[in-house]
């Protein structure tokens, strides 16, 4: 109905444009001499056939053109709102009342040195003037408020972050995605199992560095950042979770790292990651964390000294007479005295187990072979 509404509407626009050239066309052709002023009481029909053909060309050109049109109007409006919701209220406040000095200031400077000159050169330096401001007022507006410090802004900016806060689905916090957890795939399979509840939270910033990678020379990191955009495909997809991207920026930094902190600390979520380095500066911010690597390791099978165990020894260890086998979960084996039974099952004791940063290692021995 939206559609058919904004089709006739254009289309009437078309012949009113339409009848107003043809008018503007006859009015020349007088001026020039080329029609009397009285040719349309002499020579009706040539008014008339000039506005027939005027009105049905714009009116046919118009009803062609304007589902196109009022489509790429409608989508450019939603870009818009999109754009502004996504903006909070403190700052669309300061940024109007920075445009509105700005505009101001423009109108002093037109009226002080170029009132008086009528020249298309002027009219040109007189809009860049108030275009200039406008801008340079919106932006000071919107970036340095925070440096007001009047007990009726700090009030302000309080609310308006309460109200930026994602509300908590089930009582989970809100979920931040950075690269590397995309990338790593492993979030998938866990929202899947259901263990991770909330809402989760792809920035844009994190959305354009994927893009970024997956357009890289290097074969590496293409492939890398084609598989986060197909994980990230595969979340919003498949899982029946409330996945949400947000367009929340920081001008202020280039660092996506330091940007995924300031959005989770505005947003009150906790960072899911699997960069070690990140996970450190969180703690030190005072952000929560989850790192996946940490939870693979706390899942790992745990092993006890004097447990036996079925393994396969596939290959020698460095030192002599050792063979090395692994558990499903890459956990390595180094098994004494077992590089005689390389390519064989051989059931084993647990000796020793040592964990590292590196991850977990288990010492065993062959089970006929006495300590």
């Amino acid at each position: 109905m939206q559609k058919k509404t904004a089709r006739l509407l254009l289309t009437a626009l078309g012949a009113l444009l339409g009848a107003g050239l043809i008018r503007e066309l006859l009015a020349f052709m007088v001026e020039i001499q080329l029609l009397t002023p009285d040719h349309a009481s002499v020579y009706p029909w040539i008014s008339l056939l000039a506005y027939i053909l005027g009105v049905g060309v714009f009116t046919v050109l118009s009803y062609f053109f304007s589902l196109p049109c009022s489509m790429a109007f409608i989508r450019l409006m939603r870009w818009i709102e999109g754009k502004l919701s996504s903006v909070p209220m403190i700052d669309m406040i300061f940024g109007c009342a920075g445009l509105l000095v700005g505009l101001l200031i423009a109108f002093l400077i037109t009226f002080l040195f170029l009132s008086g000159y009528s020249t298309w050169v002027a009219t040109l330096i007189g809009i860049a003037i108030y275009v200039l401001f406008g801008y340079l007022g919106t932006t000071i507006g919107v970036k340095r408020w925070r440096e007001l410090n009047f007990s009726w802004v700090r009030k302000l900016h309080q609310q308006t972050e309460r109200a930026n806060a994602i509300p908590e689905a089930r009582g989970a916090s809100v979920k931040l995605l950075d690269t590397s957890v995309i990338i790593d795939g492993r979030i998938f399979d866990l929202c899947e199992t259901g263990f991770v509840e909330g809402t989760l939270i792809i920035p844009n910033f994190v959305l354009k560095e994927l893009r970024h990678i997956s357009d890289s020379a290097d074969p590496l990191k293409r492939n890398r950042g084609r598989r986060g955009l197909d994980v990230l495909a595969r979340i919003q997809k498949e899982l029946e979770m409330d996945v949400r991207v947000d367009d929340q920026d920081f001008d202020d930094t280039d660092e996506v790292d330091v940007k995924l902190l300031k959005l989770a600390k505005l947003r009150g979520g906790s960072v899911l990651t699997t960069d070690y380095n990140l996970n450190k500066v969180a703690d030190v911010s005072g952000i929560h964390v989850l790192n996946i690597n940490d939870l693979a390791n706390a899942l790992k099978p745990a092993v006890l000294p004097g447990e036996e165990m079925s393994v396969q020894i596939v290959r020698e260890g460095k030192e002599q007479n050792q063979g090395v086998a692994y558990l499903d979960d890459g956990t390595m084996i180094v098994v004494e005295s077992g590089r005689r039974a390389i390519g064989e099952t051989v059931w084993a004791v647990v000796t020793s187990v040592l964990q590292t940063s590196a991850g977990r290692m288990i010492f065993a021995r062959l089970r006929d072979q006495k300590d």
